[in-house]
């Protein structure tokens, strides 16, 4: 089982990479926007996907600039730009974390699976945004249901791309800067 389960993992980590490929980097480049201009990366992580706001603000490599969204919206700065991460892009807790940030007018960066709505989505009030491609769970069960739906695991995996990216992004500003 455990065999299965890393080979449909493997091929939902290409799936990822290879269908937004363009959204890592304008993804890391909208980010960067604030920390060329001394803003702060807040971090939105609902539910199972504050395993990603832990690994950005606590974890072995912190991502720059990355602090856990506030409490209070007046800490957020126009300069600032923000990462919101959601199961589903049809999540109320984060579209409504979407349209404080659009009150704002701070952009922000949004990652969940895409659900086909006729209500509000997520992804259409991101400026930027990454698909995890995981609507369903990826192993079946003998009566035809499916089941290990990893959710965090694709988030993280998206959040190293996008981490990444940003580094390579801040480095060549860095040495930009220094010339």
């Amino acid at each position: 089982m455990l065999k299965m389960f890393s080979t449909q993992l493997t091929g939902l980590f290409k799936r990822i990479h290879e269908k937004d490929e363009f959204a890592f980097e304008d993804s890391a480049r909208l980010l960067a926007q604030a920390a060329v201009s001394e803003g702060s990366i807040f971090i939105f992580g609902n539910k199972e996907m504050e395993a990603v706001t832990l690994e950005a603000t606590f974890g072995a490599e912190p991502f720059r600039f990355a602090k856990k969204f506030p409490a209070d919206l007046a800490e957020i700065k126009e300069s600032d730009r923000a990462l919101i991460i959601t199961r589903f892009s049809t999540d109320a807790e984060a579209i409504a974390c979407a349209k404080n940030l659009e009150m704002l007018e701070v952009p922000f960066v949004a990652i969940a699976t895409k659900v086909e709505a006729s209500k509000e989505d997520l992804f259409d009030l991101a400026d930027v945004s990454i698909h995890l491609q995981l609507a369903k769970g990826l192993l079946p069960d003998e009566f035809g249901n499916r089941f290990g739906f990893p959710s965090s695991m694709a988030a993280l995996f998206a959040y190293y791309g996008l981490k990444f990216t940003f580094d390579e992004i801040l480095a060549e500003y860095e040495d930009e800067e220094e010339e």
